[in-house]
């Protein structure tokens, strides 16, 4: 599971009103949807095996983009549009159907991955003659499944998870205007990628640097069997610098800053951006020449801008639903419902709803789910007990039904339960200035040289099958020293390793400060916005290992730039 770049934002949650349809005019692809999927039924109910489930989505995209490096452009692309069809077809009963795992048997990776491009052109005969078309696949794919299911149910062990294989929910109607036309003015992020990237030109030892800007506008349309219809719209900025230098024993050094809005003028302004790109030039210089870390177990300090990520990663995978129904599957907290996982003053939310995080808006925020679900705050962990996990409509043992986090990538078929914006809250606080006092006292009362600060995390994975050593690895790229007399070193090579259940068992305090990340998240179903946030947290005990080194030096001919 590796969330691609995450980056600080800010601080109070705040959530929007409820949702109220809209009377908005039904569009010609939601007509084309309905039309199809009545007809389709129809049909189906003369077979022996009709189906019991089916729902189309159709997602259309409209993307434009603008690559920049060392003051250049590298790719200035106009918009593009495209619409993917996504089938749910599922024939059985809710309690066994075609979609159930196959133990012992490879899944299939076109049944993951399998959508279908649709028409952009807004023409009703050839959108219904393609989803019908896709459809018919579907079924007949569908019935050969339920055989191989049926069969590897009867000569297989019983299953940990007693609950079916999906679960009813209420049909949503809503229906909202598509977004405005789509704002990319290519000549202004032109210019300004060139601006953005110029600077890194002074800097020999910067061997990569690039800023992108994307610009999306996507619509969403839903309808299912059981009579759901849901048209939604969006539009998402996002804005991304990096760069890379290389120290003289042939490290490689990354530094990452992004930013996220859904209007374009929600993204920061120029003096704003190369203020962060200041800052990161200094950075990499200063990194160039710290000293590499060595191997260490001991108390530590994550910045608000590190427990984000941190929880999406070690926290964040454990509680979607799905893993603690597959066989496959650690399952760390299934059987942990109703016990303490976290110290008392913690509490975690998964709250697609909220749309701010003080003055920083979520990437992680939508109104239905990828199976025409209504979106929902979910207490995940209150007051350190653990109550709740990220369903889709797949449903376990103790949590019959969806609670709105079935999600997945433009490009897969497959939901499953996913994050959104995980949030963590501490009801007891210090300020950073003690949190750091109570790091001294337990490298003190421990004999040790020093201990740690985590500035930034660029990112990292996780384990969470049985078959394999159930950990995770994440990857900081601003670490520092603290010595027992305050006194901070930056140092560099270092990457955080260890277990779950380990490590959630050493958080001993956070601080009153707060921020929010925004990334995307890679799984199963594909990558999806994600955001996460907290407070900084004390550990008092956190292991780091040497990261991995590229054994090529630094360039041997000196930059171009030196020349100047």
């Amino acid at each position: 599971m590796r969330p691609t770049r995450w980056m600080p934002l800010a601080l109070l949650l705040l959530t929007p009103a409820g949702l109220r349809a809209q009377n908005v005019k039904s569009s010609v692809v939601l007509d084309a949807m309905k039309a199809e999927m009545a007809r389709s039924l129809e049909h189906f109910k003369k077979l022996p095996t009709p189906p019991y489930f089916l729902s189309y989505e159709v997602l259309e995209t409209e993307e434009a983009a603008v690559t920049g490096s060392f003051g250049a452009l590298l790719r200035s692309s106009p918009a593009s549009r495209q619409r993917i069809l996504s089938i749910d077809l599922r024939v059985g009963s809710y309690e066994l159907d075609n979609t159930h795992p196959i133990r012992g048997a490879a899944q299939i990776a076109m049944d993951i991955l399998n959508t279908y491009p649709l028409p952009v052109d807004d023409d009703p005969d050839a959108l219904r003659a393609m989803i019908w078309y896709y459809t018919d696949q579907r079924y007949k794919r569908a019935v050969e499944q339920l055989i191989s299911v049926k069969t590897n149910v009867q000569v297989k062990a019983a299953e940990t998870d007693k609950a079916g294989d999906f679960s009813p929910t209420k049909a949503e109607t809503y229906s909202e205007p598509a977004p405005p036309p789509l704002v990319f003015d290519r000549k202004l992020w032109d210019d300004r990628v060139r601006k953005y990237t110029a600077p890194f030109q002074r800097f020999g030892n910067i061997y990569s640097a690039r800023a992108s800007i994307s610009a999306e506008r996507n619509t969403h349309w839903f309808v299912s069997s059981e009579g759901a219809s849901i048209q939604t719209a969006d539009t998402a900025y996002r804005l991304l610098i990096q760069a890379f230098a290389k120290a003289s024993d042939g490290m490689e050094l990354p530094l990452y800053e992004s930013f996220y809005s859904s209007t374009p003028g929600g993204l920061p302004a120029d003096d704003a951006v190369l203020e962060k790109v200041s800052k990161m030039t200094k950075s990499l210089m200063a990194l160039k020449s710290a000293p590499v870390m060595e191997p260490y177990v001991g108390p530590a300090i994550l910045s608000p801008r590190s427990t984000g990520v941190i929880f999406h990663e070690i926290f964040g995978h454990r509680i979607e639903g799905q893993r603690q129904k597959r066989e496959g599957q650690a399952m760390t907290f299934r059987d942990k419902v109703g016990q303490l996982v976290l110290p008392e003053f913690l509490s975690v939310y998964s709250d697609p709803t909220a749309r701010m995080y003080g003055s920083t808006e979520l990437a992680g925020y939508y109104k239905f789910d990828n199976q025409g679900v209504r979106a929902r705050k979910v207490t995940v962990v209150e007051n350190g007990i653990l109550k709740n996990f990220l369903m889709s409509r797949v449903p376990i043992d103790g949590f019959p039904e969806s609670n709105g986090h079935g999600r997945k990538g433009p490009f897969y078929n497959s939901v499953v339960g996913r994050q959104s914006n995980l949030l963590v809250v501490a009801s007891q606080t210090l300020t950073p200035e003690e949190l750091k006092k109570k790091l001294i006292e337990e490298v003190t009362k421990r004999k040790l040289p020093y201990g740690l600060y985590f500035e930034d995390i660029a990112g990292g994975f996780t384990s969470v099958g049985r078959n394999e050593p159930n950990y995770f690895e994440v990857i900081p790229i601003m670490v520092y020293r603290i010595y027992p007399d305050g006194r901070e070193e930056l140092v560099r090579g270092v990457d955080m390793i260890g277990t779950a259940l380990t490590a959630f068992n050493k958080i001993l305090a956070a601080d009153n400060q707060s921020a929010a990340f925004n990334g995307v998240c890679g799984a199963e179903s594909g990558f999806v916005p994600v955001s996460a946030g907290g407070p900084g947290l004390l550990f008092s005990e956190i292991e780091v290992q040497k990261k991995p080194k590229s054994q090529e030096l630094s360039p041997i001919l000196a930059p171009p730039f030196d020349d100047k």
